[in-house]
């Protein structure tokens, strides 16, 4: 099968922003072309149409691609327990906790099998696979359960991408050490290296280029200028993070970073609204006095409730509420906010009943099952009528005691509710910021109460801007890489 391989260095080198620009430009081209990441660390995942999860990374490349995201392209997903065991995803559903020594002995041969698997699967279904490696390539201790770099390359004996974070500092001594730690037959598939991130002018960086290419006899094929597309700092998941001066920032969303928080692409659509500063608060310290505090969703809501009430910050949410501010729940974040949280089964591990936030009159049993599905819904508030399509994925079945003075905030009553005043909002779904309007008639509450004129509700989607930052990303790597030796 024709296929590409990117690998880097390092871990942030840049893999995932190169690996979707080159999705972009091959579709361009009329490929049909699919991602592939074999496994992936990390909590920010996507919920595919039919429920599976995978790395959200690799359902930006596959949108990049203009394809729907599958957990094909992500047959192993892991999500950290502590620094010493993990929860496996595989294939989009998540399997029992594993500690390190187990998953290794797991991936050798079992989790091999998945990944030939997919990788046969794709095969079959596309033109043509983009694969991303994870981390260093170089990792002799891990190469025995590589998943994700050399050994994939191998499989399909793809030319690959080496790139390296030149902002890191020390650029040329981690290509060259990276390339002395490969095997003859993995070096030889090194078909080009890409620097990236590169703040000065061109010629000042060429005379280590030229000595680079002499060394290795491998060519670099581009060099990225630093970008506030295509850079974050916090890594290449916020793709879409456009840097913004604090400055011009006119409300503040304080995200309460609840230790087992999840879903953190719930809220790249606020990160990328000019007037908005999103800050993450830990729990042990104060939020101070934003304009909105949102509690996400969780993948264990009674210990992230115990953690709140230990550090004192369920009270401080409370006093914030009372004293005129706006809280918003998201999924396990909108049951914390309610009064009585039971598990009777022990599906969370801390069997009991425990007494909420007592914001919103209301009453969640975890269960077993879990709700995994797509939803589409039409809001009630903060403006009727208005379209919005997002997921569910949560545990647990939530009733109101004492409707009061609560209203449903959607067309299905089951996915949320906001009190009269609107200051208190909860709801199961998650991607609610994705709609343009919403977000911007939901911010524009916050901005009434400073006085601060109505932002404009008729604008895209979050997707639809996303499309056009991943163009912008692509007519970036366009203009400072080649890539005719790869598709040769």
């Amino acid at each position: 099968m024709k296929a590409i391989t990117v690998v880097g260095t390092t871990s942030h080198a840049g893999k995932s922003v190169l690996t979707t620009a080159i999705c972009r430009l091959l579709a361009r081209q009329g490929v049909r072309i699919t991602p592939f990441k074999g496994a992936s660390v990390g909590l920010k995942s996507y919920l595919t149409e039919i429920g599976g999860e995978m790395s959200y990374s690799q359902a930006l490349q596959a949108w990049a691609a203009g394809i729907s995201p599958a957990v094909e392209m992500n047959p192993i997903l892991l999500k950290p327990k502590g620094d010493k065991a993990v929860k496996p995803i595989i294939k989009g559903r998540p399997t029992e906790t594993l500690g390190m020594a187990e998953f290794c002995e797991w991936a050798t041969e079992e989790g091999w099998a998945v990944v030939r698997e997919c990788l046969d699967q794709l095969t079959a279904e596309f033109d043509a696979i983009l694969c991303e490696g994870a981390g260093s390539t170089a990792e002799i201790h891990l190469k025995p359960y590589d998943l994700s770099n050399m050994r994939v390359a191998r499989y399909l004996n793809s030319p690959t991408l080496l790139v390296v974070d030149i902002e890191r500092g020390g650029a040329l001594a981690q290509v060259v050490g990276t390339l002395e730690l490969l095997e003859p037959m993995e070096r030889s598939l090194i078909r080009g290296i890409v620097v990236n991130k590169w703040r000065g002018p061109r010629p000042l960086l060429q005379p280590g280029i030229d000595w680079l290419e002499d060394r290795t006899g491998i060519p670099v094929l581009g060099v990225i200028p630093w970008s506030e597309v295509a850079c974050s700092n916090r890594g290449t998941l916020n793709l879409l993070k456009r840097r913004k001066e604090t400055s011009n920032s006119e409300v503040t969303v304080a995200v309460i970073r609840l230790p087992r928080m999840t879903n953190f692409s719930d809220f790249d659509p606020l990160e990328v609204e000019p007037s908005v500063k999103v800050k993450y608060v830990s729990p042990k310290r104060s939020i101070g006095y934003p304009d909105a505090v949102i509690l996400p969703g969780t993948r264990s809501t009674i210990a992230d409730l115990l953690v709140l009430e230990e550090t004192g910050m369920a009270k401080e949410i409370q006093d914030y509420l009372a004293a005129g501010g706006t809280v918003l729940g998201i999924a396990g974040g909108f049951q914390l906010l309610g009064q009585v949280i039971a598990d009777p089964e022990g599906v969370e591990g801390v069997e009991g009943r425990y007494k909420g936030l007592s914001i919103v009159p209301m009453k969640t049993v975890i269960t077993t099952n879990k709700i995994v599905r797509q939803r589409s819904v039409t809001s009630t508030h903060p403006q009727a009528g208005l379209h919005v399509v997002g997921y569910e994925v949560h545990r647990g079945r939530t009733q109101m005691l004492e409707p009061g003075n609560f209203q449903p905030l959607f067309d299905d009553e089951s996915l949320g509710v906001v009190d009269a005043l609107e200051s208190v909002w909860g709801t199961y779904l998650h991607g609610i910021f994705d709609s343009g309007p919403w977000r911007r008639a939901w911010l524009n509450r916050l901005r009434q109460q400073r006085g601060l004129k109505a932002l404009p509700t008729g604008i895209p989607n979050y997707r639809d801007q996303r499309e056009t930052l991943i163009d912008d990303l692509a007519e970036l790597i366009d203009e400072h890489v080649t890539l005719a030796p790869l598709l040769q």
